[in-house]
């Protein structure tokens, strides 16, 4: 049988002492040389055996890599599994890790490089929300590590998250959305954005941002009033872009949106299949196209410029208070759950991935533990509440109680057993007579 391992001797610098190495070729035909650190030969032996099993069984020992190059490595075998954006997210997270404890070997990595990089940023100032992506970020990378059998365990995955406090879910009222597409239809007429649509059709399909512009005409079905949320192919017309959750959904347009989307079709030059894009924003993305300067991430942040510019001005001329475009995508979830519709039915028109990110959206609207709990607080304080706030009995002047004489009520005051007498000038020592 052939000798897959092979042991070596390397001297010192001085020439007294040797060292073992042990010498084999891994799972891709590199020669490799270990170096066992002792030159206890039947430990040697020993080892050598045990490195034979594991080449014959398939099991290569990881290889000695610096961090910078892990990543690498790991984001290259990844491919396209995950979109742009998740990737530059990941990068982030492992270039900051890296800038905490160094670019070292990602085998040398332990759970308090991962405790000492959670509290570098806290201390930095960013919010635990933040810190618990990036840490969520590096456990991802690290599993990936083991599951590749790269690495024998997460060390990173019994690093406690910061503590996050729950998020409000923050929706516009009703007459919030009437005063916002009242001054929308106005800054129709300054801007080339049609605002006002735009937002009708954000609250009434709880679409996404990047979806609403990213819509074609080719997404809408007039006749049966619905709109389709579909992936787009890097084509000459159109750019590449991809949902969130990958799912596509159609949702329903009301009769007066659908009748308003004719018209803003009747109004747009041919040859521009983009809804919600400008004629003249769309010449500027394809020219940036044409030059390799539009890249996957521009089509979810860039499409409009200065979006959140236009749409933070339009909150201000109609006074109301800061809030984001997003909430409308939150207005129209919680409107559907204020009109009674089921969870999952709700679920799968938000193109929710996890059901607990809908059964927010629910519990923000069905949660009436604080009504409950007031009802139960009236129905037990009533009485005792209504007991204590009459007037005492009407007592003749000569009744005793405890030597004192009863006063009247309007002399009483409050204390923590009922009525009480004032503690100045009103104990009133009563004859016997």
């Amino acid at each position: 049988m052939r000798e897959l391992a092979r042991l070596r001797t390397k001297p010192s610098r001085d020439g007294r002492t040797f060292t073992y190495f042990l010498d084999y070729m891994d799972e891709q035909g590199k020669r490799r040389r270990f170096s066992l650190g002792h030159a206890d030969r039947r430990k040697a032996e020993r080892q050598k055996a045990q490195k034979e099993r594991e080449l014959r069984m398939g099991i290569v020992a990881p290889e000695s890599m610096k961090f910078s190059d892990f990543v690498k490595d790991s984001l290259i075998r990844t491919g396209g599994q995950i979109r742009e954006s998740t990737r530059e997210e990941y990068a982030s997270a492992m270039r900051d890790f890296i800038g905490v404890i160094g670019d070292i070997d990602y085998r040398r990595v332990t759970l308090r490089h991962g405790e000492l990089f959670r509290q570098r940023c806290l201390d930095r100032g960013n919010t635990p929300a933040t810190v618990a992506k990036k840490l969520r970020h590096l456990k991802r990378f690290f599993q990936l590590g083991v599951n590749r059998k790269q690495l024998d365990e997460n060390v990173l995955r019994q690093v406690e998250l910061p503590r996050c406090p729950k998020k409000k879910v923050e929706v516009y009222t009703d007459e919030e959305c009437q005063r916002v597409l009242m001054f929308a239809r106005v800054c129709r007429i300054e801007n080339s954005v049609d605002w006002e649509l735009l937002i009708l059709v954000a609250v009434s399909t709880g679409m996404r941002r990047a979806e609403l512009l990213n819509l074609t005409w080719r997404d809408v079905n007039f006749d049966a009033m619905t709109i389709e949320v579909n992936p787009k192919e890097d084509t000459k017309e159109t750019w590449m872009w991809y949902i969130k959750d990958n799912d596509r959904r159609i949702l329903p347009l009301t009769e007066e949106i659908t009748l308003m989307l004719v018209d803003h079709q009747s109004r747009q030059p041919e040859g521009y299949p983009y809804i919600f894009i400008p004629p003249c924003r769309y010449d500027h993305i394809q020219q940036l196209r044409q030059h390799g300067k539009w890249t996957y991430s521009d089509s979810r942040l860039k499409v409009i410029s200065n979006f959140g510019r236009q749409f933070g001005k339009i909150l201000r001329r109609a006074s109301v208070r800061k809030l984001k475009f997003h909430d409308f995508r939150n207005t129209a979830l919680s409107n559907w759950f204020a009109g009674g519709m089921k969870e999952y039915d709700v679920m799968n028109l938000a193109g929710h991935s996890s059901f607990s990110t809908t059964h927010k959206f629910y519990l923000a609207v069905a949660d009436d533990l604080v009504d409950r709990a007031r009802q139960v607080t009236a129905k037990i304080l009533g009485k005792n509440l209504a007991r204590t706030w009459h007037a005492p009995p009407q007592v003749s002047d000569t009744e005793k109680t405890g030597g004192h004489k009863q006063l009247p009520a309007k002399h009483l005051r409050m204390g923590r057993s009922g009525f009480e007498p004032p503690t100045h000038g009103f104990s009133v020592r009563c004859s016997t007579n």
